[in-house]
């Protein structure tokens, strides 16, 4: 048989039984079919679309130019804001579903939508060693724009589609930020569009009170329009460690060990069982040994956490070259390992080859066609969540996790947390160094309640002075919320500033008991 006609035969069926079924009941039980015939596809000419506007923008040199028109354009809406009596909260008119955070942002569909359409690489300063960037350049777009000239920034977290933005307002974090420390603090100076629609720039000596409460503030102190970024010199390879390590105690002091050593350009850790894990470090190089290459991100590779997982199951290290935007984007193809509980056999060599470089799809298509019965599913029975906690706490925090979620792998990655002002500093006087622990996926621990389950999480990550990244869900009360964040400089501001009545507060943007 012809195969295109067999191709067609075989969507037909496929698309018969999904109206047999119905469509909810194929998103909901089958939600691969849908993913792979559709999404997949969409995603590629999303990337596509992206590619080459980011291609034009650079030949034709028109970001700079353009960048003070469209800053003019959201000071304009500001003000109209205003003069129609600033009678709602203003937000980013950009949709909920383009983020990447699970999160669902009811208040958009209330609030003044302002537009802010600003996602161009807009200077690249060498002698300074300082990148300016628009707040919606996503993490995969800077790295292929600095890659090639020999650049790169110091924290690059994970997934391509995060922005430089989200980074800001909410947090990112990466394996050499035991080094940096999170996103923010390798940002140097902000701009942004005020609640009276006043351009202002803010650095450590500039407007530094604005600097630091920026961080963790979600957009409720003003819009971001730019941000300035260190650069530091990007190398061909990073060299990477591979380390299976057995037994909780050993791992935490494996890992704290390895944390703390400053010739380590990269740390990381997967835990894979209360007792097993595999920690890697890495460094930045030029030279590599040929038959040590690792091109992990190329499509049909495996995904890199089960690469991992064989050196585990091996019990051997090993040592690997790894081309360095490979490694900073590893976890983006599988999305960490989210995308197994979307497409099952996404791991297999048969599809990785046929269709792996279609992957992965879009967060925001997938959020965009996950439809209410889909969200409520994975609201109640599955888990993404991130609780940045002391390095002293880590052995507590790894068993509080198991008992209450019991979610394998666990993602550990070390940061180093200055005493800055701001909502996010460590209880004493001195910089301390911080773990962040992901758990991502479905809880397997029979007493699992979403809503109990993680308020137990969150007054654990309070009594060890820990916090919990902004995108995810967040059940906290405000007293518990305020606990949990230093809210004096934010709160300082929003009242200086007469934020209270142009931007709700972030406590009511991101928790579950405030949100309309």
């Amino acid at each position: 048989m012809d195969p295109l006609l067999s191709l067609g035969l075989g969507l037909l069926l496929l698309l018969l039984w999904a109206r047999y079924k119905g469509l909810e009941y194929v998103l909901v039980h089958h939600r691969w079919v849908f993913v792979c015939l559709f999404l997949l596809p969409l995603s590629v000419l999303f990337d596509i679309y992206y590619q080459l506007r980011a291609w034009a923008v650079r030949r034709l040199h028109s970001a700079p130019r353009q960048h003070s028109q469209r800053v003019r354009h959201i000071q304009a809406q500001v003000q109209e804001w205003k003069n129609e009596g600033s009678k709602t909260y203003m937000c980013t008119g950009r949709p909920g579903w383009l983020t990447v955070s699970l999160r669902v942002g009811k208040y958009k569909k209330i609030h003044k939508n302002i537009m802010i359409n600003l996602m161009d690489v807009l200077e690249v300063d060498t002698e300074r060693q300082i990148v300016r960037v628009e707040p919606l350049v996503s993490m995969g777009q800077l790295t292929a724009h600095l890659n090639p000239m020999g650049w790169t920034i110091p924290v690059v977290p994970e997934l391509d589609d995060l922005t430089v933005g989200g980074l800001i307002m909410g947090t990112g974090i990466e394996s050499s930020s035991h080094i940096h420390g999170l996103f923010q603090h390798t940002c140097v100076a902000y701009e942004l569009v005020l609640a009276d629609g006043s351009l202002v720039r803010c650095t450590p000596t500039e407007n530094s009170d604005l600097f630091y409460a920026v961080p963790w503030s979600c957009g409720t102190l003003g819009f971001l329009v730019a941000a300035e970024i260190k650069m530091i010199p990007a190398k061909k390879y990073v060299k990477l460690h591979y380390r299976p390590v057995r037994g909780l105690e050993k791992i935490c002091e494996k890992f704290t060990e390895e944390s703390k050593k400053k010739e380590n350009h990269f740390v990381e850790g997967l835990v894979y069982s209360l007792e097993e894990a595999v920690i890697m470090t890495g460094i930045l190089t030029n030279e590599a040994e040929q038959s040590k290459i690792n091109r992990i991100g190329n499509y049909y590779k495996p995904w890199f956490f089960r690469h991992v997982e064989t050196y585990l199951k091996a019990n051997q290290t090993g040592t690997e070259y790894i081309p360095s935007r490979h490694y900073y984007h590893r976890h983006t193809r599988s999305i960490f390992w989210e995308l197994q509980d979307i497409i099952p056999f996404g791991n297999n060599p048969v599809f990785r080859y046929l269709f792996g470089w279609m992957v992965p799809p879009k967060i925001s298509l997938l959020k965009l066609t996950q439809g209410e019965a889909i969200r409520k599913l994975y609201e109640q029975h599955h888990v993404v969540q991130d609780m940045l906690v002391p390095m002293k706490s880590l052995e507590k925090s790894i068993q509080t996790f198991h008992s209450d979620l019991n979610v394998y792998p666990l993602w550990l990655c070390p940061f180093i947390l200055p005493n800055n002002p701001g909502m996010v500093h460590p209880k004493g006087d001195e910089a301390e160094l911080y773990v962040d622990v992901g758990a991502y996926g479905e809880p397997t621990t029979k007493q699992f309640e979403a809503r109990a389950s993680m308020r137990q999480m969150e007054k654990f990550v309070r009594s060890v002075h820990g916090f919990q990244m902004l995108y995810a869900d967040c059940y906290m009360t405000r007293e518990e919320f305020w606990d949990m964040f230093d809210g004096s400089l934010y709160h300082k501001l929003r009242e200086h500033m007469h934020c209270k009545e142009a931007f709700p507060e972030v406590y009511d943007k991101i928790c579950k008991a405030a949100r309309h």
